[in-house]
């Protein structure tokens, strides 16, 4: 692959992640700057050519807000540089759980976002594990979406867990989990049952009852979910599972947000541990419980395949 005619760059939240692709593409991270104004307000330029290249800007937007006007700047600073296509690098992509509007005058956020990512001029979007699907009919540009689980199974597996079952935390969550069951089929080839956690939440963030469906007797539980934000639900269903009889419970999700007192409730619950992808930067010393494997390899593949002008199917197998 000819790494001149790409350049990857990082925002400020994609730095780490950035670096692992470029170890692996065996390129330089570009050089951008961010000048930041004493109101709040930034400016964002890129300190090296990119006229004429392919241009991969890697950022996640979590914390919400900043990151992604970060990432629109990027993207309209590169396509007013000349650059021949910009690539938007998202391998957490905020706003995802407002996809539908599920009650009266509400917003579709993630459909605003994908508004703006073209508008500001982003060619593609290479993104990990969207809440749902059915994003990626908001773009009328290609989306790679890309799947943890790939990566999140393999940490499994080498565990050599006995008397493995993966749990959904909740009825949504079961192609999610079924996609997981498959995952670990091919790579043990071993048959791995499911079961299901019913929940009701009554506002956001909040969950007032739980039940499993199915026996985890003498089990080794993997919790599958696409994200864990204040890891409400993961503990609740950590406990049901105990309480039902479960060996050990782990939990495998997507993305890591942590936020509010997500720490303090993954270390007080009846979880093992908690293991996630580097989609958004996370520092383990904050938790104990806490492992993180890379999702960079598959979105450096990616990115090869793209730039050779192959298939990325083989890739991004659900």
């Amino acid at each position: 692959m000819e790494a001149s005619s790409f350049k990857v760059f990082a925002g400020s939240k994609g730095g780490a992640i950035a670096q692992r692709i470029c170890d692996y593409l065996n390129c330089t991270l570009g050089q951008v700057k961010i000048d930041r104004f004493s109101d709040g307000e930034f400016a964002v330029s890129f300190e090296e050519s990119v006229r004429g290249l392919s241009v991969y800007l890697v950022q996640t937007t979590c914390p919400s807000s900043d990151n992604l006007m970060e990432l629109l700047l990027m993207i309209d600073a590169a396509k007013r540089a000349s650059a021949y296509k910009v690539i938007a690098v998202i391998p957490y992509f905020g706003w995802a759980r407002q996809d539908r509007k599920d009650k009266p005058r509400v917003s579709i956020g993630a459909k605003l976002v994908a508004n703006m990512l073209q508008t500001a001029g982003a060619d593609r979007v290479i993104t990990v594990d969207l809440h749902a699907d059915q994003i990626q009919g908001f773009f009328d540009i290609p989306v790679d979406h890309l799947y943890g689980a790939n990566t999140l199974a393999g940490y499994v597996n080498d565990l050599h867990l006995e008397d493995l079952i993966v749990a959904s935390p909740d009825v949504g969550g079961t192609k999610r989990a079924a996609a997981f069951c498959k995952k670990m089929h091919i790579l043990t080839d071993k048959e791995v049952p499911m079961v299901i956690c019913y929940k009701h939440r009554p506002d956001f963030n909040k969950v007032s009852e739980m039940r499993v469906l199915g026996d985890v007797a003498g089990k080794n539980v993997v919790i599958v979910d696409d994200m864990a934000d204040t890891a409400g639900t993961l503990c609740k269903a950590a406990a049901v599972m105990k309480d039902a009889g479960a060996k050990s419970v782990r939990a495998v999700v997507a993305h890591g947000i942590m936020s509010g007192n997500a720490c303090t409730n993954i270390m007080d619950s009846d979880l093992d541990e908690l293991v996630f992808t580097d989609s958004i930067p996370f520092d383990t010393t904050r938790c104990a419980k806490v492992k993180i494997v890379s999702i960079a390899t598959p979105i450096a593949q990616t990115i090869q395949a793209i730039q050779e002008h192959r298939s990325v199917s083989e890739l991004n197998i659900k």
